[in-house]
């Protein structure tokens, strides 16, 4: 029987993008479940896990996180761990730790910024730079500042 010769893995990506989807899945059917008993638990969404190489460390990212949530993610931290220990086979567990996931305060930034850029077209003060430049009524092929060529009507304009 031939042997599985060791050299590019057969897998779509990495290890630790791998390890840390499945904390992530475990960690958040997990939080479900304690929901039902503390509701601190239940609007919390887990948005990615960031796991260390050595798998001693996971930093579990929320969308949001207040002082109450983190205290009440403290609380059953060390169940967490017991359920990743004993659905997911890892060497070791990590130990978890608990963080507001920065991609989400960063997109909505960028929002805000493409909301105050869209603005002031919406309130119409940004109507004024399209006023004069040709563009309005001139028809496609439309080459008169008045618009008077590409209209389809050259025959009343003309020399009589």
């Amino acid at each position: 029987m031939a042997r599985r010769r060791a050299g590019p893995s057969t897998h779509r990506y990495a290890r630790s993008a791998r390890v840390n989807e499945l904390l992530r899945e475990v960690l958040a059917e997990a939080l479900e479940r304690m929901a039902d008993t503390d509701e601190r638990l239940s609007l919390l969404t887990i948005t990615a896990v960031q796991s260390e190489p050595d798998l001693r460390h996971a930093r579990v990212l929320f969308a949001s996180l207040t002082d109450p949530d983190r205290q009440a993610l403290y609380a059953v931290r060390r169940r967490l761990q017991a359920v990743v220990g004993a659905q997911v086979h890892f060497k070791r567990t990590p130990q978890l730790s608990f963080a507001v996931d920065p991609a989400v305060s960063t997109g909505q930034r960028v929002e805000d910024i493409l909301r105050q850029l869209h603005r002031p077209e919406a309130t119409g003060q940004g109507g004024s730079s399209r006023e004069g430049d040709g563009s309005a009524g001139s028809g496609p092929g439309g080459s008169g500042p008045d618009g008077s060529e590409g209209r389809g009507h050259g025959s009343e304009t003309g020399p009589g």
